[in-house]
């Protein structure tokens, strides 16, 4: 691939991603919920569930997304439900203490949750499948290498955004002083829209 095209490329991606999306609300809802080591923890599951998205890509695996709607709703659904149960779980949980624990247990499961959410968004592969090609050229040689190649290079831009917007959520989160109530409702009343937001998504929309 020629340097113009990467840097092009780099500039893109660089600007989409300063715009918030569904992915960096949740990773602030975990940080004004959990603290910052938790939306950074949900920043490394994010960028794992993009990864799959990434690879599923290259192999041609997203198309199918793309082309059965069958296929679509069923992700879109499951990803939708996911993040409703989250809300609904985060919204009647007992308040215990302003201060939230950070174990490596806990920390484990907001990793797997994290990456969960982003595998089961499907508009998160219908985007990979509508950019990317706009920056390959077959000519250039093997498209799969290509599309692995600027998928990293998205992954990499993406996972130091959305580190920015977890510690700013984080900052926020220490000045406001929000009671442990008021976390979890803020919290749980954003995992819900974005549910809901998720479950009208369609591949047309994307």
């Amino acid at each position: 691939m020629e340097f113009s095209t990467i840097w092009l490329f780099v500039i893109a991606a660089a600007t989409l991603l300063v715009i918030p999306g569904p992915a960096v609300f949740y990773i602030m809802a975990r940080s004004i919920d959990q603290g910052k080591k938790a939306g950074l923890v949900s920043v490394l599951g994010v960028s794992l569930g993009g990864s799959v998205h990434v690879i599923a890509g290259a192999i041609g695996v997203s198309a199918i997304l793309m082309t059965s709607a069958t296929a679509f709703n069923i992700v879109k659904y499951l990803g939708a439900a996911y993040l409703i149960y989250l809300g609904c779980k985060t919204l009647f949980s007992k308040s215990t203490s302003d201060i939230p624990k950070t174990s490596r247990k806990k920390l484990l499961k907001i990793f797997y949750q994290s990456a969960l959410v982003e595998v089961m968004n499907p508009k998160t592969a219908l985007f990979f499948l509508a950019f990317f090609p706009q920056f390959i050229s077959p000519s250039a040689g093997s498209v799969t290498i290509q599309f692995l190649f600027l998928g990293v290079i998205f992954i990499i831009i993406a996972f130091m955004s959305d580190s920015l917007y977890a510690v700013l959520a984080a900052s926020i989160r220490k000045r406001i002083k929000m009671s442990s109530r008021i976390q979890n409702r803020v919290t749980g009343y954003l995992y819900i829209v974005l549910g809901v937001f998720s479950a009208f998504a369609s591949p047309s929309k994307t």
